[in-house]
């Protein structure tokens, strides 16, 4: 379904030695001017307690006083003044979410955090508005399909990125250095303009990769961290597609097992596993073309996400009688996450291995988001500017890490290997239910969170909260 150099050669090494890189004092941002926010949203009226305001950073972090972008701010104010805490900072998920646009909605918050913090989030590099690329397809090129064929499909599928992303990169600053070293550098300098000695943070799903590396380059500067939805940047290419296809089968598994006890199901009563398998053979013989087999994928994939299983049910059901599926699109801030995540894979061969190894650990969904990560990259020039590595890191407070036990997209067991890499410097709790982003989902997982954020109060070790 998700940034910040030295001397970027140092910076890498660093991150390849799988040690953080060395702070350096970054030249001083400039003060933020609070105005008006744009009124870009479509049913979402401009609010007087949203204000908006533009950060000008360095393109590249290693040149301080080279070339500069603008970074695009929206800060909501504390409802109840007299009992403010100070200030929240939202890192959106994604990656390609927009912090902006999260806070003018104001829709991803409890009460008490409205009341207590002024809550600011951005769109981060290469986002929405903050020096978004204009890309358009090359139209003489054919876009491969969802798995690859062949070794013509793998070739086409490189040049098509390439030729993408050459249309991009001249359209933003940013595109070579949207990676998340660079962001963590950006929510520094956000950090000092806010005027906030230290850093309290939420970040959400690929935003969690931005909250782990801030705590990991500057310790000192963490105030509380909360990591929703956590993602794990330790693991290897053929790792990350397994884990990501196991999690989309547990998530589908729990589908099943409700379906089979449930009369909301319009599935209730036949064999699920077996309606679905049909599907996707009807996907493979192009049944549904142009629509694919991971098409059909992806609507369990997006559904999951809720979790919505009656839709799940009755998009499987229209399906099965012949419905292709809808065009689910999967939109990934390519310039972020090929720079953080490198896609080795020189050939044909090696592609269809790591699909077997998706197809081993989810054998009715056969494909995880992993794979669409894994395709989308393929070309990206290496070495990537933020590499995969072990996390170090030494925060005084404790981060707090929340995830549900059926995720489809970052899966338990990338929160428990997080937990492990944080050692005593992490606390992960449970919520024992399904779908992507734990915070909301009952008033166990909210108190959670907002006492940890407001008191820096953390539970008791191996907190869980029940399914709701």
């Amino acid at each position: 379904m998700f940034r910040r150099p030295l001397a970027l050669a140092v910076a890498v090494l660093a991150l390849l030695a799988g040690a953080p890189a060395p702070a350096r004092a970054d030249p001083g941002p400039p003060g933020l001017v609070w105005g008006e926010c744009a009124d870009d949203l479509p049913d979402v009226p401009l609010d007087p307690a949203v204000r908006c305001a533009r950060l000008r950073l360095p393109v590249d972090w290693a040149r301080p006083h080279g070339p500069t972008f603008e970074l695009a701010v929206a800060r909501r104010a504390a409802r109840v003044p007299e009992r403010r805490v100070g200030t929240l900072v939202f890192g959106p998920g994604g990656p390609g979410d927009s912090g902006v646009e999260r806070i003018r909605k104001g829709d991803r918050f409890s009460p008490e955090l409205l009341d207590r913090f002024d809550l600011v989030s951005f769109d981060p590099r290469t986002v929405a508005r903050s020096a978004a690329p204009v890309c358009a397809p090359d139209p003489n090129l054919r876009r491969p399909p969802i798995p690859l064929a062949d070794q013509a499909d793998f070739d086409a599928a490189v040049a098509w990125n390439r030729a993408l992303w050459d249309r991009c990169r001249p359209t933003s600053p940013v595109f070579e250095h949207a990676d998340t070293v660079s962001t963590t550098r950006d929510l520094e300098a956000l950090r000092r303009a806010l005027g906030e000695r230290r850093l309290t943070f939420h970040g959400s799903s690929y935003g969690t990769l931005l909250g782990q590396q801030y705590a990991e380059r500057y310790p000192g500067r963490v105030r509380a961290v909360v990591l929703e939805g956590v993602f794990d940047h330790g693991l290897g290419l053929r790792p990350f597609v397994r884990t990501q296809a196991a999690t989309l089968q547990d998530s589908f598994d729990e589908f099943v097992s409700w379906c089979d006890r449930s009369i909301e199901c319009v599935l209730h009563g036949r064999d699920v596993r077996s309606v679905w398998a049909g599907v996707l053979a009807r996907a493979g013989r192009g049944g549904y073309a142009p629509r694919t087999a991971f098409d059909v994928t992806a609507v369990a994939l997006g559904l999951l996400a809720g979790p919505r299983w009656p839709q799940l049910a009755t998009e499987i059901r229209k399906m099965d009688a012949g419905t292709p599926p809808d065009e689910v699109k999967l939109p990934i801030a390519v310039a972020a996450f090929c720079a953080d995540w490198p896609a080795p894979v020189r050939d044909y061969d090696e592609y269809a291995a790591l699909v077997r190894e998706a197809a081993a650990a989810a054998p009715d969904v056969r494909y995880g988001a992993g794979l669409l990560a894994v395709q989308t990259c393929l070309g990206w020039p290496s070495p990537v500017r933020n590499p995969p590595h072990r996390l170090h890191v030494r925060a005084h407070t404790p981060l707090l890490l929340i995830n549900a036990r059926h995720d489809p997209r970052t899966g338990y067991a990338w929160a428990t290997d997080v937990a492990r890499q944080l050692g005593r410097h992490g606390h992960l709790v449970t919520y024992e239910g399904w779908g992507h982003g734990a915070y909301e989902r009952n008033d166990c997982t909210i108190a959670v969170v907002d006492r940890y954020l407001v008191d820096l109060t953390l539970p008791a070790p191996g907190a869980r909260c029940p399914a709701s």
